[in-house]
């Protein structure tokens, strides 16, 4: 066995150590922490719902982290957008948070996309995701503010059978969901809820929000996709070692709603449209359709 399969195959004291009370869980345990070494996040938007998210997925051990934003912080980012400070204006939001979460998350790998999200621009993060995933469980979060970009991030996902968590706030109305063709494919797709020709939905930019509103469904969206990579299967995790968490399906196929200001939470259980071009049975075999255009807005 080589050094590297070594490594990802068994924990060291400081591993016990910094992650014990993640290891006290039965349902993460030490498997499930070996689990999250093999796994890696792909983060889209690297501001108020990603840059949250990214700290809590790498701190809690995730092995690989990329993180895909085109956009630089600004003075109006500071209130909700934790992890940048006034000495980060102006510079790239993935280059700052990959240097930042490099010191929190130190054993996390770490790669940065300064990019907007477009067919052309997806098509080679999807070439560096295949290539992370040939030894792992990869994911993908939805972080932007952009009813195309949600969109294309759907559709790319449905396509290249990856598993998808999206979440959004604006004002005080939050929402969530996770979509995973390969494990749930009954719960249907973003497309299925939010057809393309949906009225484009507000966002922070031109509705306002409290950051704390930002931070409980940037805490959701990690827990989802935490729990979501604990019960997926890694391709070189032996099957004696996986973690005891039970399956996840039952966080497929959901719908979440938070009011932010009642702090209420609404679900509602999400099935397939059976006339949904991005997702139906037809679909796989439907080789002549493609995305007809993607329009450039600013990620979240």
């Amino acid at each position: 066995m080589s050094a590297t399969a070594q490594k990802s195959s068994s924990l060291n004291d400081k591993d016990f150590i910094r992650y014990s009370r993640q290891i006290f869980l039965p349902e993460v345990g030490e498997a499930g922490l070996l689990q999250l070494k093999q796994c890696h996040v792909v983060i889209i938007g690297c501001g108020g719902l990603g840059q949250l998210a990214a700290q809590y997925l790498a701190c809690a051990g995730i092995g690989s982290i990329t993180l895909v934003d085109d956009d630089r912080v600004e003075l109006s980012n500071l209130p909700r957008q934790l992890l940048f400070n006034e000495a980060d204006i102006g510079q790239y939001k993935a280059w700052v948070a990959k240097q930042k979460l490099a010191v929190l998350a130190p054993d996390c790998q770490l790669f940065a996309f300064v990019q907007m999200l477009t067919l052309d621009s997806a098509e080679s993060l999807l070439a560096h995701v295949a290539t992370a995933n040939r030894q792992q469980s990869a994911l993908l979060l939805d972080c932007t503010d952009n009813l195309a970009a949600r969109h294309c991030i759907n559709q790319l996902c449905i396509e290249h059978a990856l598993p998808l968590v999206s979440a959004s706030i604006a004002a005080f109305n939050g929402q969530l969901f996770a979509v995973d063709q390969q494990r749930f494919p009954a719960g249907g797709c973003y497309h299925c809820v939010f057809p393309a020709d949906t009225y484009a939905p507000q966002n922070c930019s031109n509705q306002g929000v409290l950051g704390p509103s930002v931070g409980v469904m940037a805490s959701m969206q990690a827990l989802l996709a935490i729990q979501l990579l604990l019960t997926a299967t890694v391709p070189n995790l032996e099957h004696s070692t996986k973690p005891q968490a039970v399956g996840a399906e039952h966080l497929l196929g959901r719908f979440w709603r938070f009011d932010a200001k009642s702090l209420q939470w609404h679900s509602a259980r999400l099935t397939r449209d059976p006339e949904c071009e991005v997702c139906a049975p037809s679909w796989n075999t439907n080789t002549d359709h493609v995305l007809k255009s993607v329009h450039k807005g600013e990620l979240l």
